[in-house]
C-alpha cells in the first residue's frame, strides 16, 4: 500500500507542476459562461412532506415540488432526489405497505407524472427513494407470510430451531422480533421493518419489476436505501465476505436488469461505512455511493480549520474505484442528510464555516448531494423529525406553502430564508449558486481526475483536476487567517478563474489567499 500510496503521491506533484507552468496572466480572468444546459451534476434531496404544501393541509406534496421547480433550477441543480413517496404507516415513509402506489397525503400518480415531466422539461432529472431491503410490517405480503403455508411466508426470514433470539443488527438493536402468530422474524432496523428474503427468486423478480415500474413512470434512477444491508444483516455479518459477495451480486443483477428498459438508469447506492474500502466493491454493481467518509472529514476540516489528508485520501479513493469499475466510476459526495445533524449545526452555528464547507463539497468532482434547506445554512439536530423540518421560505417563517407537520426546533433568525437570502447577494444561498455555477462552466470540477497537490501549509488544502477539456487546481484557505501559498519557485505565474471571495492575489509564483476563501486557478 506505502508504494501505491508513493505513486500516487509522485503523480499529484507531476501534475501540478505541469499545471503551474502553464503561461499566465497576473490578473483574474473570468471564465467566460458556457451554455446552459451544461450539467453540474448536483442533486438536491427533498423530504416532500417537509417542502412545499399546496392544498393547505399543512402536509408538502408532490405539486408543491413541482410548483416550486423554478426553485430548484435557480440552483443550477441537475437533479433532485425525493425521500420516500410511497404510501406508509409512518412520517418518514422508509416502511412501505404499496411498492407501485403514491402516498395519498402527498398527491397521486398522475401528480408525479406531472412533476417528472416538468422537472424534464427543466432539464432535472428525477430520483426517487427505492426502499427495497424491508417493508412495513403493515405490508400485504408480510400480512400474509403470517401464515407458513402461504407463499408469501418465504418471502421474510424467520427464525429457525437454534436461531440465536438475542442476536445483535448490523445496525445495533435486535435482529429478530416476534411476530403476532409467535414466531420470530428478522429486523436489522426495527420491528416494523421486516427484511426481505433474497434468496428468494420470487422476492429478486418483484424488486426488478418495481424498479421497471418507476422507470416507466419516467424516472432517471434510484437512490437505494440500505443497499449493504441486503445480506448485511446481523452484527456478525459486518466485514463477512460471503454478505458483501451476495450483496454484490444482488446488485449486479438489478442493475443489469433495469438496464433492459432504460439503458442510462443511475444508481446510488446508501453504504453507510467509514472505510473508503468497504465502498470500493460496490462500484461496479451501482453507478456510485455515496462517500460517508469525505463528508464526516469534509465537516471535521472545516471545524478544526484544518486540512486533515481530504485530497490525499480521495486520491486513493478514486484510484481504487477506477480499478475496481474498470475506468467507468463516479462519485456521490455530500456533507449531510435526512438522518444526520444539518450541517449548520455540525458547525455550531458558524456561518464562516458554513460557507467554507460548501465550497469544499461543491468543487469535488462526480455528483454532490445537497440537503433542502442546507442552501440556506438551516439547523436540525436529533432526533430525526427535527433534522427534517419545513423548509424556511419566507423571512417570518410563515407564509402560503409553509408545510406545518411540525413545530420549529430551532432558533433560526429570519436570514435563514429563501425570502432573506434571494436579495442579498453576499448570502449563503447566493453563494451556493455561484458555486454550482463554477461546476457548469468548468466541467473538470466535475469530471475531472483528482490529484492532491501537497502543501506545507496545514492550513491549506489544493489539488487539481483534469479532464479532456479542462485542467484547474483548486485551492482553499480553511483557515480564520489569510495565508501565503508557495506554488514553487520554477512554476510560472497562473490565472485566477474564479473565488468565491474578492482578495485573492496571485503574484511571484505566490497565491494570497483571504480567510476561508476559494479559488481555482488555470
Amino acid at each position: 500500500m506505502s508504494k501505491f500510496r508513493a505513486v500516487i503521491r509522485s503523480i499529484a506533484i507531476a501534475a501540478a507542476l505541469s499545471l503551474l507552468s502553464v503561461p499566465s496572466f497576473a490578473r483574474e480572468n473570468p471564465v467566460a459562461a458556457k451554455p446552459a444546459q451544461q450539467a453540474s451534476g448536483v442533486y438536491y434531496e427533498i423530504f416532500v412532506r417537509a417542502f412545499y404544501d399546496t392544498n393547505g393541509d399543512g402536509i408538502g406534496d408532490l405539486n408543491g415540488v413541482t410548483a416550486k421547480l423554478d426553485y430548484i433550477k435557480s440552483l443550477g441543480v441537475s437533479g433532485i432526489w425525493l425521500m420516500p413517496i410511497n404510501p406508509s404507516p409512518s412520517y418518514h415513509g422508509y416502511d412501505i405497505t404499496d411498492y407501485e402506489g403514491i402516498n395519498p397525503q402527498y398527491g397521486t400518480l398522475q401528480d408525479f407524472k406531472k412533476l417528472v415531466a416538468e422537472a424534464h422539461k427543466r432539464g432535472i432529472k428525477v430520483v426517487i427513494d427505492m426502499v427495497i431491503n424491508h417493508t412495513s410490517d403493515q405490508h400485504p405480503w408480510f400480512k400474509a407470510a403470517l401464515d407458513p403455508k402461504d407463499p408469501h411466508h418465504d418471502w421474510y426470514l424467520w427464525a429457525k430451531p437454534g436461531t440465536d433470539l438475542q442476536a445483535v443488527s448490523a445496525v445495533g438493536g435486535p435482529a429478530w422480533h416476534r411476530a403476532s402468530n409467535g414466531a420470530y422474524y428478522e429486523g436489522t432496523f426495527v420491528s416494523a421493518m421486516p427484511d426481505l428474503n433474497y434468496d428468494n427468486p420470487a422476492v429478486r423478480k418483484e424488486m426488478i419489476d418495481v424498479g421497471r415500474f418507476w422507470l416507466k413512470q419516467g424516472v432517471d434512477g434510484f437512490r437505494l436505501d440500505a443497499a449493504q444491508h441486503i445480506y448485511d444483516d446481523l452484527r456478525t455479518d459486518m466485514g463477512d465476505p460471503i454478505a458483501l459477495q451476495k450483496n454484490v451480486r444482488w446488485w449486479s443483477e438489478y442493475r443489469h436488469a433495469l438496464e433492459a428498459t432504460n439503458p442510462r438508469v443511475w444508481l446510488v447506492g446508501e453504504v453507510a461505512r467509514q472505510n473508503p474500502d468497504d465502498l470500493t466493491p460496490y462500484m461496479g454493481p451501482l453507478n456510485t455511493v455515496f462517500n460517508f467518509p469525505v463528508a464526516a472529514q469534509l465537516i471535521e476540516s472545516v471545524n478544526q480549520e484544518r486540512n486533515l489528508g481530504i485530497g490525499r485520501g480521495l486520491e486513493y479513493t478514486y484510484a481504487a474505484y477506477r480499478a475496481h469499475a474498470r475506468g467507468d466510476f463516479d462519485d456521490a459526495p455530500f456533507l449531510s442528510n435526512h438522518d444526520q445533524q444539518r450541517v449548520m449545526s455540525q458547525l455550531d452555528d458558524n456561518m464562516a464555516h458554513m460557507r467554507l464547507a460548501a465550497a469544499l463539497l461543491l468543487t469535488l468532482p462526480g455528483h454532490p448531494f445537497i440537503y433542502y434547506g442546507e442552501e440556506l445554512g438551516m439547523q436540525g439536530s436529533k432526533p430525526d423529525e427535527n433534522i427534517r423540518g419545513p423548509m424556511r421560505w419566507y423571512h417570518n417563517g410563515k407564509g402560503p406553502g409553509t408545510a406545518s407537520w411540525k413545530d420549529w426546533s430551532t432558533n433560526d433568525d429570519a436570514a435563514i430564508s429563501v425570502e432573506v437570502q434571494q436579495a442579498d447577494p453576499d448570502s449563503l444561498l447566493n453563494l451556493y449558486r455561484k458555486l454550482i455555477g463554477w461546476r457548469q462552466q468548468v466541467s473538470a470540477l466535475r469530471d475531472g481526475v483528482l490529484h492532491d497537490v501537497p502543501v506545507a501549509d496545514p492550513h491549506v488544502l489544493a489539488y487539481t483536476l483534469q479532464d479532456a477539456q479542462s485542467r484547474v487546481l483548486v485551492a482553499h484557505n480553511l483557515s480564520r487567517e489569510a495565508r501565503v501559498v508557495e506554488l514553487g519557485a520554477d512554476a510560472h505565474v497562473t490565472m485566477v478563474l474564479l473565488q468565491s471571495q474578492g482578495g485573492a492575489v496571485l503574484a511571484d509564483g505566490k497565491l494570497t489567499l483571504p480567510p476561508y476563501t476559494t479559488v481555482i486557478l488555470q
